[in-house]
């Protein structure tokens, strides 16, 4: 006998009466139907949107059929700006977004909310999509601790640093790269880390998503011979308890290439530390050039 199925309802956004405040609404990061009923409804009821870029949040609302003023606010915005920002907040309610995601997530918002807050205005978090826990959840990378790093410096020798400022961190390690810095990203982490688990992802919530694990080098090798696209999360597994304590192989490269070329000291500086031989190869030339 067939089974008879009513028809689901027309799917209608919950009442929501605009109460004065900021409020912080996480955006999609890929997929537009990754949006809350909750962030749709304070979206259509807001006086003002403040939008990292107004084409992004544009196309956003255009897309849900919503019309709304906009003002862009980034890392440029003028004290004024924030300013007049925060007095409508006091009237009204004003909405915080980034281009996707979690506002303030190494996006532009921190001021602003700290402004906001010092004023007495009612600050309201309206949660949805995060790259950085997003990777996490998918990675298999342990998620008890972890420590939400930004970006990496784009400078070799500040990546470095940064990279070996967190060694002792018994947490997984969590960064957002673009896609032209990933190799060299990676081959920072190889030569510092040899043996920690990585994994990249990249493409969340949309067609191509992917997340593949491995060790820095064997990573690097893949985007080298694959160069990759779209927005990428670089995440690092936490120490183990037999790692070797982080070596400054500048210096022992260096002290190699002083009396020989880049494949010899690659090679000399590989047998004394176990690092690959390929990573090493690839620091040396770059020392050599500098």
């Amino acid at each position: 006998m067939a089974t008879c199925v009513k028809p689901l309802e027309p799917l209608l956004l919950p009442e929501w009466k605009p109460v004065a405040g900021l409020y912080i609404l996480a955006t999609p990061i890929g997929n537009l139907a990754d949006i809350t009923l909750r962030a749709l409804s304070v979206l259509q009821g807001a006086a003002l949107i403040a939008c990292e870029d107004t084409r992004v949040t544009g196309k956003l609302l255009k897309h849900y059929g919503i019309r709304a003023r906009l003002q862009r606010l980034d890392d440029h915005a003028s004290p004024e700006v924030r300013s007049r920002i925060v007095d409508e907040a006091r009237q009204a309610a004003v909405v915080l977004v980034s281009d996707a995601g979690t506002p303030l997530i190494s996006d532009p918002g921190y001021r602003l909310v700290r402004e906001a807050r010092e004023a007495g205005i009612d600050v309201v978090t309206i949660p949805g999509p995060c790259a950085a826990v997003s990777a996490l959840a998918i990675a298999g990378l342990p998620s008890d601790r972890f420590l939400f790093a930004g970006f990496l410096p784009v400078k070799d020798k500040a990546r470095r640093e940064a990279l070996e400022a967190l060694a002792d961190i018994a947490a997984t390690l969590i960064f957002y790269e673009t896609a032209p810095r990933l190799t060299k990203a990676l081959l920072a982490i190889a030569e510092i880390w040899p043996t920690r688990e990585v994994a990249v992802a990249r493409e969340l919530t949309k067609l191509h998503e992917e997340c593949r694990s491995g060790t820095a080098a064997e990573l690097a090798a893949h985007y080298e011979a694959h160069p990759p696209k779209g927005e990428i999360v670089l995440l690092i597994g936490p120490p183990g308890a037999d790692e070797a304590p982080v070596l400054d192989t500048d210096a022992l490269l260096r002290d190699a290439l002083a009396g020989a070329g880049p494949g010899k000291a690659a090679g000399l500086v590989a047998k004394a530390t176990g690092i690959d031989r390929a990573v090493l190869y690839a620091r040396a030339l770059e020392l050599k050039g500098g």
